[in-house]
């Protein structure tokens, strides 16, 4: 985990996360999903949402693999893909990247802004992390799909864990 600061939830005592990957059609709206329902499971006041580092699929709705896998799981996507913007790192606590590329993109783009956000990747949280990052599934099968859902549904516990904890920075 990167960070600047200690983690600030006094904003309104709401912890704002969101989740960055490539197009923000599969693994980041995944992450985002899988975070809200574990949050209201818990009755927690976490805010998700999730961007991509590139434009091309804005406005798009999420990958229909990630729908579905989502889906099995009882976990609904709603969002649109968007971009990541500078305003993202003020307004959100934690800033979670899918792989490295995400995370190199997100710290240049905190040091240009100036945000606070602190900035970590999606498997800092795993307890299992192996590489350390979320593989793209997206030009593999639906397999791929359940993979890194199974990932991103382990981290995300092992997140609210901490956040219910206080330990993350």
């Amino acid at each position: 985990m990167t960070s600047n600061a200690p983690m600030d939830p006094d904003f309104d005592g709401t912890t704002r996360v969101l989740f960055v990957c490539t197009g923000n059609i599969c693994r980041s709206p995944l992450a985002e999903g899988v975070l809200r329902h574990r949050a209201d499971e818990r009755g927690l006041d976490v805010v998700a949402d999730s961007a991509g580092t590139g434009a091309w699929h804005i406005g798009e709705r999420p990958d229909p693999r990630s729908i579905e896998v989502a889906a099995r799981n009882g976990v609904t996507l709603t969002g649109r893909a968007r971009r990541v913007v500078d305003e993202d790192l003020h307004e959100f606590h934690l800033v979670i990247a899918m792989d490295r590329s995400h995370l190199r993109h997100l710290e240049r783009m905190r040091d240009r802004s100036g945000g606070e956000a602190i900035l970590a990747l999606m498997r800092d949280f795993d307890p299992e992390p192996g590489d350390g990052q979320v593989p793209d599934p997206y030009y593999g099968g639906p397999d791929g799909f359940d993979h890194i859902y199974e990932m991103i549904d382990r981290a995300v516990e092992a997140l609210l864990n901490q956040l219910v904890a206080g330990d993350v920075p």
